[in-house]
């Protein structure tokens, strides 16, 4: 285990995401201290900038809701922010900031928005660190009716994953960590008898959910049956192509290497190898009968690498050097690659974030980058192109 124990309360917000992704000490310092954050880096020839958008308290989300303009930010601290024009509005949309446990890698984690747009979701955890998967009713204006869709128990404080999105098929998927600690010692990831080192598919519309007919563990004895894909440590980040359909995922890794995997359209049941693989690699065991490679990986500590930031496929208008590429990043590190989606691989960086936590993805397919530090980016075409 890498042990890390920083807090919201004790440091800066990189060193608090440092803990949330389980990364090593050394791999995150502190920043300077300065008056103001340096401007995202654009490098030699990028097709990109990044342009400011606005800043909040530590952004980790993002989400849209169907026919509405506005950005909403999840903060770690616990608020659900609504941005529009690049103003911040004065009140959150929902606060639980006097509910979520405040250190380590909990608090807020993860939004999404109903395909159909009346009900938001979010991903947190409460002072006893455990996870909530919570629904309210929205009309645009207020959040109501609030209730529990799920709810899973911590064992660790750490890997909690919090991804939450729509799928193509119109269900929620869910990024469950494998219960933290290091090296998987409950075996969770293998476990398909747990929702731990998961993501879960399920459709949340139900009393309190439905779980879809065709989820591919459902009439596997012994198995959870909301299980959609298996084998991973600590899914911050996932997306599907809005083209395509196709998942990707980025899973943080233990001592060596960051992953990012990928599934098909509606392929489900997918083992990514964790703990037995460390993306392409033995860890414990080796690499068991059908378990799924990455398709890409990185060096851990190489260049400051620390926690793979799994990001979207581009598929806007407004870059088209950027067509077609999935964009990915490294926490620590701070950069931004871009790679083609038919053919992945390790890429082409086109930029720079400090303490990139996040990407997120407007209803027109444009996208953003959010930094722990505050500022939300709007990725642009470069002016020079």
């Amino acid at each position: 285990m890498r042990n890390v124990s920083f807090s919201r309360g004790t440091g800066p917000g990189a060193l608090a995401l440092c803990a949330a992704l389980m990364v090593s000490a050394s791999a995150c310092s502190a920043p300077a201290t300065s008056t103001a954050d340096p401007a995202p880096a654009q490098t030699a020839d990028s097709p990109v900038r990044f342009t400011e958008l606005a800043r909040l308290d530590m952004p980790v989300a993002m989400a849209v809701r169907k026919g509405d303009p506005t950005l909403y930010v999840a903060e770690q601290t616990g608020r659900l922010r609504a941005v529009k024009d690049g103003k911040v509005a004065p009140e959150p949309v929902v606060d639980l900031s006097a509910e979520v446990s405040g250190g380590n890698e909990q608090g807020l984690l993860g939004v999404a928005f109903h395909p159909e747009g009346g009900h938001l979701y979010l991903d947190w955890t409460d002072a006893e660190g455990h996870t909530h998967v919570t629904e309210w009713a929205f009309d645009g204006v207020r959040a109501t009716a609030r209730r529990d869709v799920l709810v899973q128990r911590q064992p660790y404080a750490n890997h909690n994953g919090g991804q939450l999105a729509f799928g193509p098929d119109g269900y929620l998927y869910i990024a469950l960590g494998d219960g933290g600690s290091g090296g998987d010692p409950q075996g969770n990831g293998q476990n398909t008898g747990t929702w731990l080192g998961k993501i879960l598919r399920i459709d949340p519309r139900g009393t309190p959910y439905r779980v879809p007919e065709d989820n591919p563990l459902r009439t596997t004895q012994g198995a959870k049956p909301e299980i959609w894909a298996y084998g991973l440590r600590n899914p911050w980040r996932f997306s599907f192509d809005r083209k395509t359909g196709d998942m990707w995922i980025g899973d943080v890794g233990q001592n060596s290497w960051e992953e990012v995997d990928f599934a098909p359209k509606g392929k489900g049941g997918v083992n990514y190898g964790w703990n037995r693989r460390e993306g392409k690699h033995d860890f414990q065991g080796g690499k068991a009968e059908g378990t799924t490679e990455p398709v890409i990986e990185y060096p851990l500590h190489e260049g400051g690498n620390c926690s793979v930031i799994a990001g979207h496929v581009y598929r806007g208008t407004r870059v088209p050097a950027l067509s077609g590429r999935f964009l990915y990043g490294d926490f620590c590190a701070g950069w931004i690659r871009a790679t083609p989606a038919d053919r992945p691989g390790t890429g082409e960086q086109v930029g720079q974030v400090e303490q990139l936590s996040s990407f997120g993805e407007d209803n027109d397919g444009e996208l953003y980058a959010l930094s722990l530090s505050g500022p939300i980016y709007r990725i642009e075409a470069s002016a020079t192109r």
